[in-house]
């Protein structure tokens, strides 16, 4: 017999999956690293995101007053310099589409996962954004170019030496920073890779102090900070793959067919030099600020004939990302950034009505019989480097490399 007046997942869709959008927030929060330079632009978003570019002005200094008032003439003002620059909103988006029988069907929490997939996806897409933008300044040291960095020289590698030089910095640039509420002491980031942190802790200052007053930084890893830097430390942070000297024993070869995300096997055109153990960058070599967000680095752990065997970051220990036939494949050392910079060192913009972390779009239902479920984000934003001089890197070898 029917019921008259029940509920039915027909017209409650929108109740059927809203339990899931926390699981989106709570990835799209997850790693965000570069965001953490980032100052909104303006005290009321809406206002300034309705133009096609947003500016902002800067106006000069003063000169110091070092004359006297005259006596017997009036003193003459002086001018302001102004400069302008634009931040140019962009947008970003992905979105999946299964099949109402594969949702009906499924015995896995599909349902679920799909949304803490897209909110790491939309994390990581938006990132890289700030990524971009705090990466590609001019205010970069290095002590040879980026191409002839060697993760043999230990000169090359990360060192304490490069945080004070850091400091001074951005002191003598009056980056803004924070106040440390326990000490009083103005604070800036420091954002870095794990390998890149390696290095650091095996720095002979640092491991000295390890060993004769602080055991837990050699037995804990416990190093959060370094001078006036709070230690952001974390995968996300940006590594040109392969982007360094040639390795001694060369691997440069491509794919040899087309490789999908979480294969464990990758076929080569030469597998010459290629041994277990040898560290493979799969992409293209980044030596400039053209950044390539596919780019990933791999593992041999076997070789049969030009069949390799890998382990890599995928879910299941494979690759990541999907690689076209012809892809390059190469053993160079890799380079980090070491990006130091404060609270107020990047602008950022994004659209309220659709929010700082991106808008979930359905789930909705598609096609003639409604057999489709599409589930996507949207965002509308931009990161922005207004100030060249408040945020500056240091590009380092890595002795994982050697």
């Amino acid at each position: 017999m029917s019921v008259p007046g029940v509920q039915l997942t027909s017209n409650l869709t929108n109740s059927r999956w809203a339990k899931y959008l926390p699981e989106y927030i709570r990835a799209a929060k997850f790693a965000r690293v570069y965001d953490a330079f980032s100052k909104p632009v303006g005290a009321n978003m809406a206002d300034l995101y309705r133009s096609s570019s947003i500016v902002m002005n800067f106006l000069s200094d003063l000169e110091p007053g070092t004359a006297a008032i005259p006596e017997n003439t009036d003193v003459s003002p002086v001018s302001f310099r102004d400069a302008t620059v634009s931040i140019t909103p962009t947008s970003r988006y992905n979105a999946i589409e299964v099949s109402e029988l594969l949702m009906n069907s499924s015995a896995t929490n599909y349902a679920m996962e799909r949304f803490e997939l897209l909110g790491k996806n939309m994390m990581e897409s938006v990132d890289l954004l700030a990524q971009a933008a705090a990466t590609q300044g001019a205010l970069v040291s290095r002590t040879a170019a980026r191409a002839s960095l060697d993760a043999g020289t230990a000169a090359d590698r990360l060192t304490a030496a490069a945080f004070i030089n850091a400091t001074a910095d951005l002191q003598t640039f009056k980056v803004p920073s924070w106040v440390d509420s326990v000490s009083g002491q103005p604070k800036w980031f420091a954002v870095m890779h794990p390998y890149a942190f390696a290095d650091l802790r095996d720095d002979t200052d640092i491991t000295a102090i390890s060993q004769y007053q602080k055991s837990e930084i050699l037995l804990r890893y416990e190093l959060g900070e370094l001078g006036p830097f709070k230690l952001i430390v974390t995968p996300w942070a940006k590594v040109f793959w392969g982007a360094g000297a040639a390795n001694g024993s060369a691997i440069e070869t491509t794919l040899n067919g087309a490789v999908n995300a979480l294969a464990t096997t990758i076929v080569v055109a030469s597998a010459t030099n290629i041994d277990v153990g040898d560290r493979l960058l799969i992409g293209t070599h980044e030596t400039g600020n053209t950044h390539y967000a596919t780019n990933e680095i791999v593992t041999v752990t076997g070789v049969s004939s030009t069949t390799i065997t890998i382990a890599g970051e995928g879910a299941n220990g494979g690759l990541r990302f999907d690689h076209a036939s012809g892809a390059a494949v190469s053993n160079d050392d890799s380079i980090a950034t070491v990006t130091f910079g404060g609270p107020e060192s990047l602008m950022k913009v994004y659209d309220p009505m659709v929010g700082e972390f991106g808008e979930v779009v359905g789930p909705k239902k598609e096609g003639l019989l409604d057999q489709f479920v599409t589930l996507g984000w949207k965002w509308y934003g931009a990161y922005s480097r207004p100030i060249e001089n408040r945020i500056i890197r240091r590009e380092v070898s890595l002795s994982r490399d050697a």
